[in-house]
């Protein structure tokens, strides 16, 4: 079967350092930091009191108040950065075969905050109290199923789940369906919105999330040696795939081109990485084999990066393992210093980072990376952005559970 080309030609954007595509790429490229003290619940009793929080969004801008009150937050960002790729990329979906244009969208937790307040509305006032929406609002394919409801996309639709590689499932399973032919267009991405008084709980619990609440903006230091846990972030990134031959039809502007992926599992544990990054290393590997590229065609690495003693360590292993002399020519960056985790959502903000590092010719910086480890010694961009022309990107997810997925991205030269 011949794979046909997939290109990524609509984009949007909604995290904790811009609202829109274009303050995303001017936030990372000036190094801001996203991070900030929690607003949405009373943080007196938590260990964490910081967080990165979309700042001065209001979902009634974009959505009918009576229907924005049927969804969770999580849906109300998938909408909005949905709305977003479509206008980015000019598809005039009444000229579109919309049975030929899909749905692949994910959500790491889903619901998190209509479980807690129907949960709540349970313990004070019974079952009756249980709203009639509460299922369509939590459930994590709900962002999916309103996508495809409010643009008419009748073509392949479900959600992935696989924690913090969710949306680089999704982008990777859309990926396939255009290339072999089952679609001609695809919305993919991911939608998180889990700051909320469980998740924070449960995240220190766990000891995975930084406590550092007298310096929060330096919390989130992936490769530091003071590297303490990650810091919770929330948003929503949406990409639009779509068939060469289409898109160059319609005149479509082509950000990019996506070439290969690597899906792997750890078979380790539930939530640390396999020893040395194995894991990672076959992820990347089987990426960069789908490409039908050499290993030193990677110019750079948006790295999963999470800020966790594990994960930087592993994943700086499975780097040098792969690529050999050829890890300290390329540039690696972790732009988790700046939005802080997304958790499902990371994958499809993450994967924006790297196309437009592509088309820009910049690489984002990691910030708050004062001093490296000393096992953590590439180039990981250090401080601020710079100017390095590549031709491809791979762009890293892992998750609990040992999910792993790399995306690999090429420069798109017409």
């Amino acid at each position: 079967m011949t794979k046909r080309r997939v290109v990524i030609t609509g984009l949007g954007a909604l995290t904790p350092i811009g609202n829109n595509l274009e303050e995303y790429w001017s936030g990372l490229m000036a190094g801001k930091c996203g991070a900030a003290p929690i607003t949405k619940f009373d943080t007196t009793n938590f260990a964490t009191k910081f967080a990165c929080e979309v700042k001065n969004f209001d979902a009634s801008d974009f959505i009918d108040v009576k229907a924005m009150k049927r969804m969770d937050p999580f849906t109300h960002y998938a909408l909005v950065t949905a709305s977003m790729a479509i206008e980015d990329s000019n598809l005039k979906l009444d000229e579109i075969d919309c049975e030929r244009f899909g749905v692949i969208y994910g959500s790491g937790i889903g619901g998190m905050n209509t479980w807690e307040t129907q949960h709540s509305n349970y313990i004070n006032g019974g079952p009756r109290k249980i709203s009639p929406f509460f299922i369509p609002m939590m459930i994590s394919d709900i962002a999916a199923g309103h996508i495809s409801i409010k643009y008419g996309l009748k073509g392949p639709n479900y959600a992935t789940t696989s924690a913090c590689a969710t949306s680089s499932h999704a982008i990777a399973d859309a990926f396939v369906l255009v290339q072999r032919g089952s679609a001609d267009l695809m919305i993919s991405g991911g939608s998180e919105a889990a700051i909320t008084p469980m998740s924070i709980g449960g995240f220190n619990s766990a000891r995975a999330i930084s406590t550092w609440n007298d310096k929060y903006a330096v919390a989130s230091r992936p490769f530091d040696k003071d590297r303490n846990g990650f810091v919770m972030g929330e948003g929503s990134a949406t990409i639009i795939l779509e068939e060469y031959e289409h898109a160059k039809k319609r005149g479509a502007n082509i950000y990019a081109e996506i070439v290969g992926m690597g899906l792997t599992g750890d078979a380790f544990h539930i939530t640390a990485p396999a020893p040395e990054g194995e894991g990672a290393f076959r992820s990347m590997r089987e990426a960069v084999r789908d490409a039908e590229i050499e290993l030193t065609d990677v110019d750079y690495i948006n790295a999963h990066g999470t800020s966790t003693e594990l994960n930087d360590k592993n994943e700086t292993l499975a780097i040098k393992n792969l690529f050999g002399d050829h890890a300290y020519k390329m540039s690696i960056s972790s732009t988790k210093s700046m939005t802080g985790h997304l958790l499902g959502a990371a994958g499809a903000v993450e994967s924006i980072a790297s196309v437009l590092a592509l088309k820009n010719g910049k690489i984002p910086p990691t910030i708050n990376l004062d001093e490296p480890s000393p096992e953590c010694d590439l180039d990981y961009t250090p401080k601020l952005a710079k100017d390095r022309d590549i031709n491809y990107a791979l762009s890293n997810t892992f998750g609990f559970g040992g999910h792993n997925a790399s995306l690999l991205f090429k420069k798109y030269v017409g």
